[in-house]
């Protein structure tokens, strides 16, 4: 098993996203003037599958939402996490047992702690970076909001 990464070229950032189909967002909000809904927006318009991960939930941007990453039907890609930097562990956790290609925590979210064990079972990781913004720039995707 290969060691994983913590990504931060914009080389393997594009990699990533050219080659995912599927997202788990934790945290994805209901409420449309949250940025995690811009993003799960954005995500499920750019042709993402989007699987929101938030509790008390039954569905968000018209896909069935799941109480935790244990919860999850089917492999993901990515899981994508919009949480307080100190809950990060107990979902890299979750993460390490699902076995995504990568846990990217969104911008202002880092957890160098999680990155370590993510990393050590073959998982990169992405830290304090929207995965919108950087999907946008390095796709020229302006038409998409």
């Amino acid at each position: 098993m290969r060691a994983g990464k913590i990504i931060t070229r914009d080389k393997d950032i594009r990699s990533i996203l050219e080659n995912a189909k599927t997202i788990a967002i934790v945290g994805l909000s209901p409420k449309i003037d949250r940025d995690s809904y811009q993003v799960g927006r954005y995500l499920k318009a750019a042709g993402y599958r989007i699987i929101p991960v938030r509790p008390a939930q039954r569905q968000i941007l018209g896909e069935k939402a799941f109480k935790s990453l244990d919860d999850l039907e089917h492999p993901v890609d990515i899981i994508n996490a919009f949480r307080n930097p100190a809950q990060i562990e107990v979902h890299a956790e979750e993460a390490m047992r699902l076995k995504p290609k990568v846990f990217w925590m969104q911008l202002g979210i880092e957890n160098y702690n999680a990155a370590l064990m993510l990393n050590a079972v073959g998982i990169d990781v992405v830290m304090n970076r929207c995965i919108k913004v950087d999907h946008a720039r390095l796709f020229r995707q302006t038409d998409i909001s």
